[in-house]
């Protein structure tokens, strides 16, 4: 793996690691499953990473990051699982953004990513559906995050 690479996969890897009250990451356990969410200004991301990724970025976007991990064993391990995701945010005026997720996948790991156009001050209610692959039913994730974009 080329060092360029390496760096800009470190970068997205460091999204779920960071402290949480720093990036409001999050997450939430459903039986065997481990949820890890959050959203950020894309402008968190660096430029190689963006670029690599095909993330626009600009203090008018914000990213959505999720990441599915099954519990193991004696349920202190997790690993990554392939999952269904569907996103959409809807605003304080009630205006709903589709969120198109891919996914990334990086050795082990599994991350699913968005984009949505923000506006300063905006507040937006994220509604995700996440259904792991050996699962037929969703678990929903509903969080609200403010942006500002001056």
């Amino acid at each position: 793996m080329n060092h360029g690479l390496r760096s800009t996969l470190a970068s997205i890897a460091m999204l779920l690691l960071l402290p949480l009250a720093a990036w409001g990451g999050q997450s939430v356990s459903h039986g065997k499953y481990v949820i890890h969410y959050n959203a950020i200004p894309s402008t968190f991301l660096t430029p190689d990473t963006a670029r690599e990724y095909g993330i626009s970025r600009s203090r008018n976007r914000a990213m959505l990051n999720i990441s599915v991990q099954e519990k193991t064993g004696n349920g202190l391990e997790t690993v990554a699982v392939p999952a269904k995701v569907r996103a959409t945010a809807t605003n304080l005026s009630g205006q709903l953004k589709g969120i198109s997720m891919r996914e990334i996948r990086d050795g082990n790991a599994i991350y699913y990513i968005g984009e949505v156009g923000v506006n300063d001050q905006e507040i937006l209610d994220f509604n995700v559906e996440v259904t792991p692959q050996k699962q037929s039913n969703p678990y929903v994730v509903k969080f609200r995050e403010q942006f500002f974009t001056d």
